[in-house]
């Protein structure tokens, strides 16, 4: 069992081992292979000052998120955490907590309730104004998975 460990061992220290410029299929060293022409990407776009201000006097504070980097106003909500069934009862969205119970399945035995009432969706409101990741929005105490980004 330890020659199997040591022997495991070495072929994993041999696979991190830098390739040589002549095996990387291009004939170019690997440093010339990952390097990217820079030339083609726009730089950030600026945000205007007036709208760094109207952020600020919100509460929130710029934030680069989303693939783009974008630079965008992020508000904590003043709700955030609190349980719901609708993003009507919240400041933002309600959004699924994975915390929370599962709710049964329509018509099954649920402690305190008749097999024919159907529970609802619960969530708890966001925390901030933050649009990107994937989550599940609570509306009308049913939930839609969806990813922003």
């Amino acid at each position: 069992m330890k020659r199997l460990i040591i022997a495991a061992a070495a072929l994993l220290a041999a696979g991190c081992q830098p390739m040589p410029a002549e095996n990387t299929g291009s004939g170019q060293s690997p440093a010339e292979v990952g390097e990217v022409d820079t030339a083609d990407i726009p730089p950030p776009v600026r945000v205007p000052e007036a709208d760094v201000d109207e952020c600020a006097a919100r509460g929130g504070e710029m934030r680069r998120l989303g693939r783009l980097g974008r630079e965008t106003c992020v508000v904590k909500y003043a709700d955030a955490g609190k349980r719901c069934t609708d993003g009507s009862q919240c400041q933002g969205e309600c959004r699924a907590d994975a915390n929370l119970p599962p709710p049964p399945a329509e018509g099954a035995p649920t402690p305190g309730r008749t097999p024919a009432q159907p529970t609802a969706t619960e969530g708890r409101c966001q925390a901030d104004s933050n649009p990107f990741g994937c989550y599940t929005r609570v509306e009308n105490g049913r939930g839609t998975t969806i990813c922003v980004d």
